[in-house]
């Protein structure tokens, strides 16, 4: 029989407002305090230095205006997993237009300060529950498009902190809704109840194909941290390294999730 349809997960708009907010203001101070030679450092993403990925991070927010500004759709095509499994399908395009604004940016940090007035002026409306936003993707819940542009601040908050050495901070509540959102995404694109994956203390899913667990400790578990799974989703760091350093936890012959990694584009 085939695995039991899972319901979708919903996100507090309010919560998601606040989490953003929160995250946003982290980002923010890291990058008003970042020196010459730190924005010319390499990102850790390929291409990029840390300039790039900061107009980066300001144009995804940028468009949270610019979406919710524009004619809303009839209605939406796109839930929260099928973003992230849809990623991919516009990385390169994503990766020129970001090359080509951040050559064109001189004050990357002034950007993403622009950007952050820009969406704090439209959040009332977009956290608004029947709002619809028409993205490059497909039409969404303009909450859910807040959902997203979550992933991007956690994920690059992540990604300025290993590329400069300046921590910044990831808020509880953040942290929480993309640990949810990835763990999700990867029950959805690897159906199935064989094996059980642990993210404590915000998610566990099952997924891949296989025997169904009834009772008892599964006979296939992966367990890891919420930064490990998020850097493994997105593909910052690879399930070998993360099993080398003892970041990850497999037991059972099925509890191996290379193949399905990362998740997003």
């Amino acid at each position: 029989m085939p695995p039991t349809a899972r319901k979708a997960r919903t996100y507090d708009p309010a919560r998601t407002r606040a989490a953003l907010t929160a995250q946003l203001g982290h980002v923010l101070g890291a990058a008003h305090g970042l020196t010459e030679s730190q924005q010319m450092a390499p990102s850790g993403l390929p291409g990029w230095d840390v300039h790039t990925l900061v107009v980066h991070i300001a144009r995804q927010l940028e468009a949270v205006a610019r979406v919710v500004n524009a004619p809303a759709p009839a209605r939406a095509d796109l839930d929260l997993t099928t973003w992230a499994r849809s990623t991919a399908r516009i990385a390169g395009p994503l990766d020129a237009d970001t090359r080509e604004a951040a050559a064109a940016t001189t004050d990357a940090a002034g950007r993403l300060e622009e950007a952050a007035h820009g969406l704090a002026s439209v959040l009332d409306e977009a956290v608004a529950p029947e709002r619809l936003v028409a993205i490059t993707l497909g039409a969404m819940r303009s909450a859910d498009f807040l959902v997203t542009r979550l992933v991007e601040l956690v994920v690059h908050s992540d990604d300025l902190t290993r590329a400069t050495g300046v921590p910044v901070p990831l808020e509880r509540q953040a942290v929480a809704a993309v640990v949810r959102l990835l763990a999700d995404t990867l029950a959805v694109a690897v159906p199935g109840n064989s094996v059980e994956v642990r993210v404590p203390p915000y998610a566990a899913v099952q997924c891949v194909p296989g025997p169904r667990h009834t009772r008892g400790t599964p006979p296939n578990v992966v367990e890891t941290d919420p930064l490990t799974w998020i850097r493994l989703a997105t593909g910052r760091t690879s399930w070998e390294d993360a099993l080398a350093s003892a970041a990850i936890s497999a037991s059972g012959e099925r509890a191996d999730l290379a193949p399905y990694l990362p998740l997003l584009g």
